[in-house]
């Protein structure tokens, strides 16, 4: 099989992800500053949120490059991932409208623990599709953002209960080590 379709299918899947999110943004009805103050964390959300399906897409991008051929375990891997994105709008507009409540943080949490997990468990099928002695099983390598990140995305998790901004912190610092793209596959790419 070839993988123009689950990418091209990702891609609009994850375009429809943030399109959602920025219709949850409803402009304030009044205009003055404590209308805008009101905002602040639902902006604020919609940007984390953003930048996090932004950093998917990235890494998706780069992980289905490197691939050269599905079966049928990649494409489960693939749905099941985007399942659990496309529930980051939800969580999102959860959030913005009860910033700093444990429930809402806990849940957002959550969906981005297993928006990891499913992320890591798709990447660990397209290896073994690829194969064990392939390039791109020796450019995974051990993943230790993964393993760092799933841990921050605990703590943040546990941290919900007693001090959500500690849980808001942590997420932001698990998008700050993915900001920049995966270098492990992206330093092979031919110029």
């Amino acid at each position: 099989m070839k993988t123009s379709r689950m990418e091209a299918f990702s891609d609009g899947v994850l375009a429809i992800i943030i399109t959602i999110m920025v219709l949850e943004l409803k402009p304030p009805t009044a205009i003055d500053k404590e209308a805008f103050l009101i905002l602040i964390p639902t902006i604020v959300s919609y940007m984390l949120s953003f930048v996090y399906v932004g950093i998917y897409w990235n890494n998706h991008h780069h992980l289905v490059y490197k691939l050269n051929r599905l079966n049928g375990r990649v494409l489960w891997s693939n749905l099941h991932w985007l399942f659990w994105m496309s529930l980051i709008p939800f969580s999102t507009a959860w959030v913005g409208m009860n910033p700093l409540e444990a429930v809402p943080t806990l849940f957002y949490g959550v969906i981005l623990f297993l928006c990891a997990v499913s992320y890591l468990f798709l990447q660990k099928q397209v290896v073994q599709c690829e194969g064990g002695k392939s390039d791109l099983a020796k450019e995974i390598g051990f993943d230790w953002k993964g393993k760092v990140s799933m841990l921050l995305y605990i703590t943040g998790i546990v941290f919900a209960f007693w001090v959500p901004a500690v849980s808001y912190t942590l997420y932001l610092v698990v998008a700050i080590i993915w900001f920049i793209p995966d270098k492990r596959i992206e330093k092979t790419f031919v110029q």
